[in-house]
């Protein structure tokens, strides 16, 4: 089987989740520079085998888009324009970002660690990648 990659896009930064092979296990990969995204999907994409991805898709509590959801579709179609072979796949991201910063303190992460916002990033796609995982398998 191939691997699940997860995004949660940022205009600055976007953090990167993977699973394992088997998509058993949701992984934080790394946080990268949001303009070298795809530069580093390319390479990525060329050591390991990707069958979907999924990418955060923000909106309210009431549905509506937010800023940020212009953002997101701008992303989704240069990834589809860019991998047209790997379907792609908007996610419910709402809430990610504060799970992410309460597993930081769960984790017993140092002050520093937890205001390193790739941290954040990169946790929070992770979530969003585990719950797919849960829901779909």
């Amino acid at each position: 089987m191939a691997r699940i990659l997860c995004i949660d896009y940022g205009g600055k930064r976007t953090g990167l989740a993977v699973t394992d092979p088997m998509q058993i296990i949701a992984t934080a990969l790394t946080t990268v520079a949001t303009k070298e995204l795809i530069s580093f999907l390319k390479n990525y994409f060329i050591t390991e085998e990707v069958e979907l991805i999924l990418i955060g898709e923000p909106l309210n509590l009431d549905d509506t888009p937010t800023h940020a959801t212009a953002l997101v579709e701008q992303a989704v179609k240069q990834l589809q324009k860019k991998f047209p072979s790997i379907p792609i796949k908007k996610i419910d991201e709402r809430f990610t970002s504060k799970m992410a910063s309460k597993a930081m303190l769960e984790m017993g992460m140092k002050k520093k660690q937890r205001q390193q916002k790739g941290n954040i990033d990169q946790i929070a796609a992770t979530i969003m990648l585990q719950e797919y995982l849960q829901n779909n398998t």
